[in-house]
């Protein structure tokens, strides 16, 4: 039996995961039959050392439990399952547990499975950690995963990863990043998220009670990592600045503000010159926390498209009279009419500007396709400015307007 059929109409994937996980597992499974005459899989769990059913929940733990075990280097004695987390006379069960090495019954590290939709799944995980102060959250469902430091009760913030056993966690959050690790360590790939996705997390953890004009605040930060990655696409030695290194709160936050008005004046006119971030240090910190490790810079579309559509529907349609043409409506749209280099094209009622940045894009893909470009680097930096001058040269669009887009 594959772990593919264990999963079958269960909200449980198997993409987290790589090819020897998934095979070394299938290898260990026992099918045995019962008495209504169907085979059901059993397993040896790696750390309880008895055979139990795997169920698509059980598939997932005892993979990452090889993760756990095999790649961060984790111990069996300092893993624990189904641990026992009291809230005053109610018991729960944390999934998995790993305990500090110092202190074997203080838990270190939670990991969450039961709840395979993400909000309810971190805010089961949120319960266990606050009640045992466990400073390390995971949760999973085999597609998507999220890792998370807690700070306080109140706020938990993203981090790429986790320590290995003979790390700690500031070894984490200090470790420097240079732009080629944000391409290979791009949380949208390597956690199978969306911004929209992000932005809500930001939502529900601090953006909703902020106080302040949600998408004005993220409209800045994304302003100004976009900033840092162009900035750090031109010196690729550079460490990226939006990035929480450990600083302290106030550190971050006068670090983000001095990026945010170096942007400003690169590109002018977008804000104004006393325009400032408004989130509290506490509120950016969870914010930077959830977007450093996005990379903004992408041939995708849809990485910005869908968390734009929703920030507008919040903050703008129907409230100022402006109405929003779906993106995949769009895409069709230029799809069909398949504009060339040599045409041009014009939106009178461009609004956010959808029609006009969808046809750019097609057209660019063609003139990759005839230059011998890699599509997947397309709006990348490199490729942008080979693609720029080829589009001047072709006079397809002013030389004006293509630095306003590229440099």
């Amino acid at each position: 039996m594959t772990l593919a059929e264990i999963l079958r109409d269960s909200e449980y994937k198997l993409t987290q995961f790589n090819l020897v996980n998934i095979l070394n597992l299938e290898k260990r499974i026992e099918l045995r039959t019962v008495s209504n005459g169907n085979s059901v899989p059993y397993i040896k769990c790696l750390v309880r050392n008895k055979d139990i059913k795997l169920t698509p929940e059980e598939t997932i733990r005892q993979l990452y439990l090889q993760v756990l075990i095999d790649y961060y280097n984790y111990p069996v004695n300092r893993i624990e399952l189904e641990y026992a987390v009291s809230f005053g006379r109610e018991k729960k069960r944390a999934d998995i547990v790993i305990f500090d090495k110092d202190s074997m019954t203080a838990p270190y590290l939670i990991v969450e499975l039961k709840k395979p939709k993400l909000k309810d799944g971190k805010e089961q995980l949120k319960s266990y950690c606050n009640a045992t102060g466990a400073p390390i959250g995971i949760w999973t469902n085999g597609d998507s995963i999220s890792y998370y430091h807690r700070k306080d009760p109140n706020y938990f913030e993203d981090i790429p990863g986790i320590p290995k056993s003979n790390e700690k966690l500031s070894d984490i959050l200090s470790e420097r990043w240079t732009i080629d690790d944000l391409i290979k360590k791009d949380k949208l790939v390597t956690e199978r998220k969306s911004l929209k996705d992000l932005i809500l997390e930001m939502e529900d953890e601090v953006l909703a009670n902020a106080g302040v004009d949600v998408f004005e605040e993220l409209f800045k930060l994304i302003f100004t990592k976009l900033f840092d990655e162009m900035e750090s696409g031109r010196n690729r030695v550079r460490h990226l600045e939006f990035r929480n290194y450990g600083d302290t709160e106030t550190e971050l936050k006068d670090k983000i503000h001095a990026l945010f008005n170096n942007a400003k004046k690169k590109w002018s006119g977008v804000f104004s010159d006393d325009s400032k971030i408004e989130l509290t240090a506490s509120h950016l910190s969870v914010c930077v926390s959830s977007l450093q490790d996005v990379k903004l810079f992408n041939s995708n579309l849809d990485v910005v498209d869908d968390a734009f559509e929703y920030l507008i529907n919040k903050s703008s349609k129907g409230e100022k009279g402006q109405y929003f043409t779906p993106r995949y409506v769009i895409d069709m749209a230029v799809k069909m009419l398949n504009p060339k280099e040599h045409e041009t094209m014009i939106d009178t009622a461009a609004g956010s500007c959808g029609f006009p940045v969808h046809t750019i894009f097609h057209v660019l893909e063609q003139i990759m396709k005839d230059e011998g470009l890699d599509k997947n680097h397309l709006f990348t930096l490199e490729k942008n400015q080979l693609v720029a001058k080829t589009m001047c040269r072709k006079k397809f669009l002013p030389l004006t307007l293509m630095k306003k887009l590229y440099v």
